[in-house]
């Protein structure tokens, strides 16, 4: 079984992805690609692409629903790490059902999360 995460890539397509100036920064512990971002406020950065009306971050490769992933999983921001799929933790993800349900994919549920998943569905394999 592959990560429910490396085929749907709804999120990336669907919010805006704003966060502090400060996660682009090295010398501040920031880990973001700045060339990755644009201005969104005096305080705040976003993606670029994300605060288009029709949103697609940069970052995300791939076809969403089919086989989608962040090209820079490792070094996301803080905002993303926070928005866990449905029931991976046994419980839902308000921001990843209405992302999935966007995008016309089934939501997640808790049969999704029976089967282990192979090497190649880690998640710590796509950095």
């Amino acid at each position: 079984m592959q990560h429910p995460c490396l085929r749907c890539g709804a999120c990336c397509e669907f919010f805006r992805v704003g966060f502090h100036w400060s996660e682009t920064e090295a010398s501040l512990g920031g880990c973001v690609p700045p060339e990755l971002t644009e201005k969104l406020d005096p305080h705040r950065l976003s993606m670029r692409g994300t605060d288009a009306a029709q949103p697609r971050c940069v970052a995300l490769q791939g076809t969403v629903g089919k086989a989608a992933h962040c090209g820079i999983y490792a070094r996301r921001p803080s905002v993303c790490r926070e928005v866990p799929p449905s029931w991976e933790f046994g419980v839902i993800s308000p921001q990843c059902d209405k992302a999935r349900l966007a995008h016309g994919l089934p939501l997640l549920t808790p049969e999704d999360w029976l089967e282990p998943f192979d090497a190649a569905g880690s998640l710590s394999q796509i950095v």
